[in-house]
């Protein structure tokens, strides 16, 4: 287990109100007390079903393992519409299940547990085109929350949520939506909720210390994204979008960059390179501490490039789109310089964009009464654009 400790702020704090703000982060970055520090790995044999290989498969003769995951990167970026291309699946179905939480700490909360219990939900299933080792992942899971959307369907979209979220967040978002003639599918990331294989508590899998399977995880969570959208096309919706937040916030710029049929997008926390979050964040410090003793910030930046949202702004704006940057003024695991530059990438580019800067932090959005402002403009960002798509 990681021993906790202070996070180092590097800046002066130019006031009460920021030093409020980080040790609020701070503790709330605490809360979970079950990181786990696990050493740099690899992971070659995740890239076997990768396309992009051109005849380079990983073997015992590999040599260099770094040397042929940074030339498989920059193979992923030339040719990025095939890594993120897949089969459409064949058993889109709807299941009716008993809600449950999923959580991620060590002890649950007993009141979600009541809260949720005896209650049923629908939830989209299908295979995910992206195989892994594990059974429980391989099965990709969204909630529906179709609202009264089935009378007039015209906007709908994919919700992806924060690292390590349990199954009940963004819920009260989703019905949100649903009040503003919205459709939501909230999927369910790699490794998450019911995804979660038996051996992890945490959604480990998805972002660690294992190079290749972190670079699988995301490419499955891009892909079981636009499978989403393949449903919803299929039951009528003319007007698709998506919202991601944090880790979720990523996989739908990537997804956006490869799917002409997004035409609304909103990012709620945003980054530039994966392995500068991973580096500097307050929540990933125990993954940098499993690698800092194998590799530095710049090596990691090559051998995660082909799934950071810096590497595809010339694919994102190959279609037209209405997109919203949010970003948090105290954050401590999103640094808001890399949201910075993010907004600066989308004018350099001359997108359709809005930015909004929140005077919190990473966690605390989460918290009252940035929870609210935070849904606000994402809500009403969505209705009017879907609005604006419309006329």
């Amino acid at each position: 287990m990681i021993a906790r400790r202070p996070f180092v702020i590097l800046k002066s704090m130019p006031s009460p109100y920021a030093r409020w703000m980080y040790n609020w982060e701070t503790r709330l970055t605490s809360v979970d007390n079950n990181r786990v520090v696990r050493p740099l790995e690899w992971g070659l044999d995740w890239a076997r079903g990768w396309p992009c290989r051109n005849g380079h498969l990983p073997g015992s003769d590999i040599g260099d393992p770094e040397k042929f995951l940074r030339e498989f990167n920059h193979r992923i970026i030339a040719a990025s519409d095939e890594f993120y291309s897949y089969q459409r699946p064949t058993d889109f179905r709807l299941e009716t299940r008993e809600v449950q939480v999923f959580s991620t700490r060590d002890v649950p909360d007993p009141r979600l547990e009541e809260k949720v219990r005896g209650t049923h939900a629908d939830f989209l299933r299908f295979t995910s085109p992206v195989h892994t080792p594990y059974a429980e992942n391989n099965l990709v899971n969204a909630r529906w929350f179709p609202g009264d959307s089935q009378k007039n369907k015209r906007n709908a979209i994919v919700l992806i949520p924060h690292w390590n979220c349990d199954a009940l967040g963004y819920n009260s978002l989703c019905r949100l939506l649903n009040k503003l003639g919205i459709a939501v599918l909230r999927l369910s990331m790699p490794y998450h909720d019911i995804r979660r294989p038996a051996e992890i508590r945490r959604a480990d899998y998805a972002v660690s210390a294992n190079i290749g399977r972190t670079l699988d995880s995301c490419r499955q969570g891009v892909i079981d994204v636009r499978c989403c959208l393949d449903w919803l096309q299929d039951q009528g919706y003319k007007h698709l979008g998506i919202l991601g937040t944090s880790l979720g916030s990523c996989y739908a710029f990537l997804a956006a960059a490869h799917d002409p049929r997004i035409r609304v997008a909103a990012f709620n926390h945003a980054s530039t390179y994966f392995a500068d979050v991973v580096w500097t964040g307050q929540s990933t410090r125990h993954i940098r501490a499993g690698l800092e003793e194998k590799i530095d910030l710049d090596r990691l930046r090559d051998l995660w490039t082909a799934i950071s949202p810096m590497s595809y702004f010339q694919q994102f704006s190959r279609w037209p789109r209405k997109s919203l940057i949010i970003y948090a003024k105290y954050d401590l695991t999103f640094p808001p310089e890399f949201s910075r530059n993010v907004v600066e990438e989308f004018a350099r580019h001359r997108l359709d964009h809005k930015a909004v800067v929140l005077p919190c932090g990473h966690y605390s959005i989460g918290e009252t009464p940035f929870k609210y402002i935070d849904g606000w403009h994402l809500a009403s960002f969505l209705k009017k654009s879907f609005k604006d798509i419309e006329a």
